[in-house]
């Protein structure tokens, strides 16, 4: 007979919060969340209206900002009920859900930073073909694959980690349900879990991050043979801004994933997810707006076209 206990809930204890200071904290991630929802909207509806905008970096950025606003979604939406409700727990299905938009919008974000990243690297090595190469019809199917492969990739390990059972331990040492920690819980054999993950995550984020580095290690090589001022201002100015936000997303994906420790997935460990689930997100908009000068002026034309179309 097998002597197990049926798990309805999890309890998400990685952010233990003193009752005194729960108005406190949920003021304070409420503020990151509408930064958050509010910055990375208002690129996605730039986008989309201001014709300047329509090219193959700024349909990845916006793609980006949307997955960023859903990313962050995933997660604070619950976390802040939570916070309110004072009973930091998640249902067995409301858990399943999460992990899969989690790994849906991580994933695609993953993949939506090599496109910027090879994007720049044929603006800034093969100008004179950047149209050809970049065209409209490659980008929509860059989009299209990415959305199936990070899609199929959510679903597998969605569907794996529902067939593990779960004892009488339901506490999740983490403010959302990461399948690394979820892992740790399961009464029965998480071999094939374990093994999809690491293949997986060769695929996903290994892959994507030594593409990137390949990208930018050719657009400084080719900058190099011709030493200018205006070369190096034209490098900061087209790739300072996601170089900014590469290193925020992978420097703390590696040092919680790749790079583990005993305590990764305490406080300290709910810390540093913290920093790529809600600060990295939170953060895109001002990297991308303030340092971009093309998102600057797409403000000012679309703000000036509704003034003028007012009848007042």
């Amino acid at each position: 007979m097998n002597n197990k206990t049926v798990t309805t809930h999890f309890l998400l204890l990685g952010l233990p919060i003193p009752p005194e200071h729960q108005e406190l904290f949920f003021a304070l991630f409420l503020i990151m969340y509408l930064t958050t929802f509010l910055g990375n909207l208002l690129i996605v509806v730039l986008v989309q209206l201001d014709s300047h905008l329509h090219t193959p970096m700024y349909l990845f950025l916006s793609n980006l900002s949307f997955s960023d606003l859903c990313f962050s979604s995933v997660t604070m939406l619950k976390l802040l009920q939570n916070i309110q409700s004072q009973v930091p727990s998640i249902s067995y299905a409301g858990c399943l859900t999460q992990i899969f938009f989690f790994l849906l919008f991580g994933y695609l974000g993953n993949f939506l930073l090599v496109a910027m990243a090879y994007d720049r690297y044929v603006a800034i090595c093969f100008p004179l073909h950047y149209t050809n190469i970049m065209s409209h019809k490659l980008c929509t199917c860059l989009l299209l694959v990415f959305w199936i492969m990070t899609s199929s990739h959510a679903m597998m390990h969605t569907l794996l980690a529902a067939r593990l059972s779960f004892c009488e331990n339901n506490v999740l040492l983490n403010f959302f349900c990461d399948l690394f920690v979820l892992l740790k819980l399961a009464c029965s054999d998480t071999y094939v879990n374990e093994l999809m993950i690491h293949i997986m995550g060769v695929i996903i984020i290994v892959i994507p991050f030594v593409l990137i580095v390949i990208s930018y290690a050719k657009i400084i090589s080719s900058i190099l043979k011709v030493p200018s001022t205006q070369s190096i201002h034209k490098v900061f100015s087209t790739c300072g801004s996601h170089l900014s936000v590469v290193s925020l997303f992978y420097g703390t994906i590696i040092g919680l994933y790749l790079c583990p420790s005993g305590d990764n997935f305490s406080l300290k460990g709910s810390a540093m997810a913290m920093m790529y689930t809600v600060v990295t997100p939170m953060l895109n908009p001002f990297i991308y707006s303030l340092r971009n000068r093309d998102m600057k002026q797409a403000l000012i034309r679309v703000i000036c076209s509704k003034k003028i179309s007012l009848p007042w």
